[in-house]
C-alpha cells in the first residue's frame, strides 16, 4: 500500500476511534436525531389512525344502552373514560383531558311507542374550542346509529357508493418525518462536526502541527470522509433499526443501494463542514457563517416538512439546494422502492454540488 493511503487510513483509524470515545460527540451525532425521531415518530407515526377521547355517561337502564357502551370500549375511533356526571366530564374538557363527553339518556335503548325495537338519542357535548373534534364525533356516532338502524328498520337505497383499493402507496406523515430526520442527521454529521472540530484544533495549535509534517491537505480531507462516513453509516442504521422496530416503518428499496446513496450524501454535506470549518479561524467567525449556510437548508429542502406545501417558485429555488436532492433521494427509495438508476436528476445536482463545494474546500482551507 502506498506510504499516502497507509497514512490517510491511520489517520482514520485515529478520528474514528476518538469519536466512539467522546459521549458528547455520540450523544449530538446519534442520540440527538433518536430523540427528534421518537418526538416526530410518536406525533406522525399512528398510520393516520383517528380516535376521539370521549366520557361515556350512560345514564339508563336498558339492556341496549349496556351493550352500546361496551361495544364502543372495543371500537377503535373512541378511547371511552367512564365519566360519572356531566359536571366531571366538563372538568375534564376544560383541562384538555377529553374532546367530547357522550350522554345516553335514561330512555336510551328502551322498547317503546308500541315499537317492536329499541330506540332512543344520545347527546353529544363538547367545549367551545374543540368544537371540530365534538362536530366531527357527531358526524361518527350518526353514521355508527345508521348502521344499528339498519339492523331494525329496512329502507330502500336508490342511491349507493362503492369503495375500490388502488394498488398505489401513497406518502404518510412518517415517512416525510423520517426520510426529513435522515436529511437533517446527515447536515448535522457533515456540517456541525468539522464546523466545531476545526477551530478547536486550530486553536489548540493541533492543526498548525500537522501542517509541519508531510501530511498534505488531500490526505488530511480524505480521512475525514472515511470517518465521518463510517460514522454516519453507523448512525442511519441505527436511526432505521429504531424506527422500523418501534414505529413500523416499511422500507421499499434495496439497502444496499441505499447505503451508497446515504454515504454519497454524507460526503456531499462534509465537503460544505470541511470548507466552513478549514476557512474559519476560531468558533466566533465559523457559528454565524453557518448558520447563514445550514439553516436555508434546514427549512427549505424538507427537512421537518414537505416541500409540495412551499409556492411553486420556492419549491424551484429549494430544489437546487445540495440537501434537497439527498432527502428527495432517500424518500423515493425508502417509500417508492426507486433504484439509483432511477435517481439521475438528484445525483446530477449532487454531483455538480459535490465539485463545486470541494473546490471551495480546497482553496479555503488554512492549517491555523
Amino acid at each position: 500500500m502506498p506510504k499516502s493511503l497507509r497514512t490517510v487510513l491511520v489517520f482514520s483509524k485515529v478520528s474514528t476511534l476518538r469519536f466512539f470515545r467522546d459521549p458528547l460527540a455520540l450523544f449530538f451525532t446519534v442520540a440527538f436525531p433518536l430523540i427528534f425521531l421518537f418526538v416526530f415518530g410518536g406525533i406522525f407515526g399512528g398510520n393516520g389512525d383517528v380516535s376521539f377521547k370521549v366520557a361515556m355517561i350512560n345514564e339508563s337502564k336498558a339492556e341496549f344502552a349496556q351493550k352500546f357502551v361496551d361495544e364502543s370500549k372495543t371500537n377503535k375511533l373512541f378511547k371511552v373514560t367512564d365519566v360519572p356526571t356531566l359536571g366531571d366530564a366538563k372538568e375534564r374538557m376544560n383541562r384538555g383531558e377529553l374532546d367530547a363527553a357522550i350522554i345516553l339518556p335514561p330512555d336510551f335503548g328502551e322498547v317503546k311507542d308500541g315499537r317492536s325495537y329499541p330506540s332512543g338519542q344520545a347527546k353529544v357535548v363538547y367545549t367551545q374550542n374543540n368544537q371540530q373534534a365534538g362536530q366531527a364525533l357527531g358526524s361518527v356516532l350518526e353514521s355508527v346509529f345508521k348502521g344499528l338502524n339498519g339492523q331494525f328498520v329496512k329502507a330502500d337505497t336508490p342511491f349507493t357508493v362503492t369503495s375500490e383499493q388502488s394498488n398505489d402507496r401513497a406518502l404518510s406523515s412518517l415517512d416525510y418525518t423520517f426520510t426529513g430526520l435522515l436529511g437533517f442527521a446527515v447536515l448535522g454529521l457533515g456540517v456541525f462536526g468539522p464546523m466545531n472540530v476545526f477551530p478547536e484544533l486550530k486553536k489548540q495549535g493541533v492543526l498548525r502541527r500537522f501542517s509541519t509534517t508531510p501530511l498534505r491537505v488531500w490526505q488530511f480531507f480524505l480521512s475525514n470522509v472515511i470517518t465521518q462516513a463510517i460514522v454516519g453509516m453507523f448512525t442511519m442504521a441505527v436511526l432505521f433499526a429504531v424506527a422500523i422496530a418501534a414505529f413500523k416503518l416499511n422500507v421499499v428499496g434495496n439497502y444496499a443501494e441505499l447505503g451508497l446513496f446515504l454515504t454519497f450524501s454524507i460526503i456531499l454535506i462534509l465537503g460544505i463542514g470541511l470548507a466552513l470549518g478549514g476557512w474559519a479561524r476560531n468558533e466566533r467567525q465559523v457559528a454565524p457563517l453557518g448558520n447563514l449556510v445550514t439553516f436555508p437548508m434546514m427549512f427549505l429542502s424538507g427537512t421537518f416538512f414537505p416541500r409540495f406545501l412551499m409556492p411553486e417558485w420556492l419549491q424551484t429555488v429549494s430544489s437546487l439546494l445540495p440537501l434537497t436532492p439527498v432527502i428527495d433521494g432517500v424518500r423515493l427509495m425508502v417509500t417508492e422502492g426507486k433504484h439509483l438508476i432511477d435517481l439521475g436528476p438528484q445525483l446530477g445536482i449532487m454531483a455538480i454540488w459535490l465539485i463545486v463545494i470541494y473546490v471551495i474546500a480546497f482553496r479555503v482551507f488554512r492549517w491555523e
